[in-house]
């Protein structure tokens, strides 16, 4: 199908870049990787309007996998549209592409071909998948792609977007989609729980990767969620499930949720890598949306409970940075050295900044802090929330002024 324009108005920051690389006169196959409803497909749109090229763009999100002679039929149809085109030639878009079967293969061999015909056809790939995406580059697509990931929306984007508070954005997280439903909370928590959580953990998740016990990692996610901000050992998540299988497996499954954007498990902050990949994580969902819709509160309830809302606020930042990190920002870690902990550590190149944050306005002492501080000599140290830097300036600034000012 040719694409229609599209009818979003608010245009993400990525879309810019994008445009500009497909601009340029080499050709670079161009990735773009991120969760489910994170706006892809509008953004690839936009782009598509932008830059005025015959464009076709398909999509591999289907209940039964499609093989790669599905892939080749539309390839042929973007040549088709390549050809008329003339010098400016044309774009193909080409969704969900990590459910094709041996999709970085035949990617590579129309590529190439395309490249020994001089053909000026352009190529965007989109994939809810990221762990999958990349497997698929690197196996095959070397030298050939440019990869941009596309993080859960910004405080910054909702705010501008959608209107939304402070209050809506830490309980209701940053889906656009479910935007318009937050008024009705019952069904925003259904959209949430079915078009989201489940769609992404059955299709992004068990069909496309091994997972010998599905039920683990369904309960392994409800987990993560409740403990989300908390540090839990692999033994000790192993006791709270009945089939528990084992640390290993454990460490795999998180991996798989982190790789579809739903929850990951931060590593402790070490001067030794070694030292870093070996500690217990510290469990953080990518977006506030999971957190609570899990949790079945409206934010009226979510409010009043203000053990809840602490987990929230500090989960909303550690979210925030988390995002960041995987858009390759920073380097994002936890600190803890027995009963002293700071919350969150980033890194850039030399550049260290800890972050400890509050959600009440009592400014206790920070312990962990000055033992951090007396260990690593961060560049910065930060109070967010509390009688620190208040929550929505930290949210709406980029990561990278914490390190430049």
């Amino acid at each position: 199908m040719v694409m229609s324009k599209s009818s979003s108005r608010f245009v993400r920051p990525q879309a810019e870049e994008l445009a500009r690389r497909l601009e340029e006169p080499r050709r670079w196959i161009q990735v773009l990787a991120g969760a489910r409803q994170v706006g892809k497909t509008t953004l690839a749109e936009q782009v598509a309007e932008r830059v005025g090229l015959p464009t076709r763009y398909t999509s591999a999100d289907e209940p039964t996998l499609r093989d790669s002679s599905w892939l080749e039929e539309q390839w042929e149809a973007a040549r088709v549209l390549a050809d008329d085109a003339g010098k400016n030639g044309a774009l193909l878009i080409l969704d969900e592409v990590q459910k094709l079967p041996t999709w970085s293969e035949t990617v590579k061999r129309l590529w190439d071909a395309d490249t020994r015909a001089r053909r000026c056809l352009k190529v965007v790939l989109l994939g809810s998948a990221p762990l999958l995406i990349q497997r698929g580059l690197t196996e095959s697509l070397a030298g050939r792609f440019e990869v941009m990931v596309l993080p859960h929306w910004s405080y910054a984007e909702m705010q501008e977007a959608f209107g939304w508070s402070l209050e809506q954005f830490l309980c209701y997280g940053s889906y656009p989609g479910s935007a318009p439903l937050i008024r009705q909370p019952k069904r925003w928590m259904r959209y949430i729980l079915d078009a989201l959580i489940e769609t992404t953990i059955s299709r992004d998740v068990l069909l496309l990767s091994r997972v010998d016990k599905p039920v683990l990692l369904r309960r392994l996610f409800e987990l993560g969620c409740s403990y989300s901000g908390q540090i839990l050992s692999y033994t000790k998540m192993v006791g709270q499930f009945q089939d528990a299988g084992n640390t290993t497996t454990l460490a795999h499954y998180l991996d798989l949720l982190a790789g579809a954007g739903m929850i990951c498990g931060l590593q402790k902050y070490n001067g030794n890598a070694v030292r870093r990949r070996g500690s217990s994580p510290k469990l953080q969902v990518l977006n506030t949306a999971l957190m609570t819709a899990q949790a079945g509160l409206t934010l009226a309830e979510a409010r009043r409970d203000r053990g809840y809302w602490g987990r929230l606020v500090e989960s909303a930042v550690g979210a925030h940075l988390a995002n960041a990190a995987a858009a390759g920002a920073c380097e994002l870690y936890y600190w803890r050295d027995r009963n002293r902990e700071v919350d969150f550590v980033i890194r850039s190149g030399t550049k260290l900044v800890a972050i400890e944050v509050k959600s009440g306005r009592r400014h206790d002492h920070l312990p962990g802090m000055t033992a951090f501080s007396r260990a690593f000599h961060p560049t910065r140290k930060l109070l967010v929330g509390g009688d620190g830097i208040d929550l929505e300036s930290f949210f709406l600034k980029p990561i990278e002024y914490w390190f430049d000012a």
